[in-house]
This record gives C-alpha cells, sequence and structure tokens, in this order.
C-alpha cells in the first residue's frame, strides 16, 4: 500500500502522538486548578500514570510548563519558538509596511524580533528618511537588557524565566552597561510594570546610546509570538517620548497580530 493510501485509510494514526496532542490541546484549554495532571488525565480519558509520562516529555521538550507552586500545567516556550520558526517569513512579510509606517511617525527605527532556535532575534527593521539604520536586523537579543526581551519575559509563563535568562541558580544578570538591570528581584518588578502598561523601555542597557520602547504581538491565547520595538539614539530618544512611543508600539504590534491572523 501507498503512503498515500495508508493515509487515507487511517493505518499511520499513532496513539501516543494522538494522546500528546489531546493533552496540549486540554492544557491549552485548562485555566486553573483544571491544569493539574489529575484533571487533564479525566479530561482527556487516560490514567493518571500515562498523563504524567506524556506531559514530563512535553515538559522536557518544552512544550508545556510545569507550575510547582500551583501543580498545575500550562502551554510551553518551546511553542513559541516553533510559532516563530514556522511562520516567521509570513510574518515578516505582513508585517513590513506596518513597520515602514511606524519608523515614520516615530521617526526612528521599528524593528521586529521573533524566537529563533530559543533565541530572539531581530528578522526585519524600517527606518525614517532621516535616521541612519541601527543595524538591528540578524541580531540577537540580550533578554533582560532590552525593551524587546523584557517584553518577551513578562508575556511568557513564570516558569520559564529562568530557561529564557540561562541564568544559574543564585547567579545574577550579565551587566552590559552602568544601567543594565542584574538583580533579578529588580528585573521582576520592571517586567510587571511592563504587563501593567502593555509595553516595555529600555534606557540604554544593552547599548548606552540605544534608547527604545517595545510591544508584543500576541496569539489567540495571548502568548508572545513576536515583539515590535522602536529604537532610536539617548540624546534624541528619551524618557519623556516613552509614552508616546509605546502607544505606537502597542498599535503595530496589535496590527501585526491582525494581520496574521487573516493570512
Amino acid at each position: 500500500m501507498s503512503p498515500a493510501s495508508e493515509r487515507q485509510a487511517g493505518s499511520t494514526r499513532v496513539q501516543s502522538v494522538e494522546r500528546a496532542a489531546a493533552l496540549l490541546r486540554a492544557v491549552a484549554a485548562a485555566t486553573g486548578a483544571d491544569g493539574s495532571a489529575t484533571a487533564l488525565a479525566e479530561t482527556v480519558g487516560l490514567n493518571r500514570t500515562t498523563t504524567w509520562r506524556i506531559l514530563t516529555t512535553l515538559e522536557q521538550e518544552r512544550l508545556v510548563t510545569y507550575d510547582k507552586e500551583t501543580g498545575t500545567y500550562s502551554l510551553g516556550f518551546g511553542l513559541i519558538d516553533l510559532a516563530g520558526q514556522a511562520d516567521g517569513d509570513g510574518m515578516v512579510r505582513s508585517a513590513r509596511l506596518v513597520l515602514q509606517r511606524l519608523a515614520a511617525q516615530a521617526r526612528e527605527t521599528a524593528a521586529l524580533a521573533v524566537v529563533r532556535g530559543g533565541v530572539l532575534t531581530y528578522v526585519a527593521e524600517a527606518t525614517a528618511d532621516t535616521v541612519v539604520a541601527a543595524g538591528w536586523q540578524g541580531r540577537e537579543v540580550a533578554v533582560h537588557a532590552t525593551s524587546t526581551g523584557k517584553v518577551l519575559l513578562a508575556y511568557s509563563h513564570p516558569a520559564e524565566l529562568r530557561a529564557l535568562l540561562r541564568l544559574p541558580r543564585g547567579g545574577r544578570l550579565p551587566r552590559y552597561t552602568p544601567s543594565t538591570i542584574t538583580s533579578l528581584a529588580t528585573l521582576e518588578e520592571e517586567l510587571a510594570l511592563v504587563r501593567e502598561r502593555g509595553y516595555a523601555v529600555c534606557r540604554g542597557e544593552f547599548e548606552s546610546s540605544a534608547w527604545g520602547v517595545s510591544a508584543p504581538v500576541l496569539d489567540l491565547a495571548e502568548r508572545p509570538i513576536a515583539v515590535v520595538s522602536v529604537w532610536g539614539p539617548s540624546e534624541r530618544l528619551t524618557e519623556s517620548r516613552f509614552e508616546a512611543l509605546g502607544a505606537l508600539a502597542v498599535a503595530g504590534a496589535s496590527e501585526i497580530a491582525g494581520r496574521r491572523a487573516t493570512t
């Protein structure tokens, strides 16, 4: 029988994969205590041992995250990574006009970053006619020292923070400039502010001369699949501009999310 015939006959269905897929959907839909292993087992009709083994494997692959404090599971950062790799080119194409308009409105550089291979990387940028390009495209992001990275951290599951930061337990965050946040507690306070206002700011924390704001491109489950940023030199992009530029970044990110949903 040919592969096509086998697919039509349904003989290629793998029970373990079906169970893992069912659990992923259950985790995505779960809220509160419904995300516990026991509740998830009941939802998908599996025994607890099988459920625990599948969830453990999914956790090792970073497709789900386990919160020890609540005993519940949520979707993991690995899914965001997959989304960034699978849809990155399409998102870049749909985002270009938005970035160009955003750069013209801000009269600065506008950029888009996605997660690829576990690393947040700039994949597109646009500049105003009077601005020298910042040259961020293709560069990896220090997640704790840029507004782009802070957005990713702020909208990711708390259990994923240490993996994203690549921080050993008890360690301090690397310093790039005198204004870099190196304390995890201070960073967590800033991330709470990011979630409250909807955008992150950077005051020369990765490169002293580069200041900026960033906002998340969220999927339907409110997970960050990309980040929109506006960057400029410190003498021009001052703190007094943060609120207005933050609003522009939020609007641009929302438009990109909408374009992605319709493509």
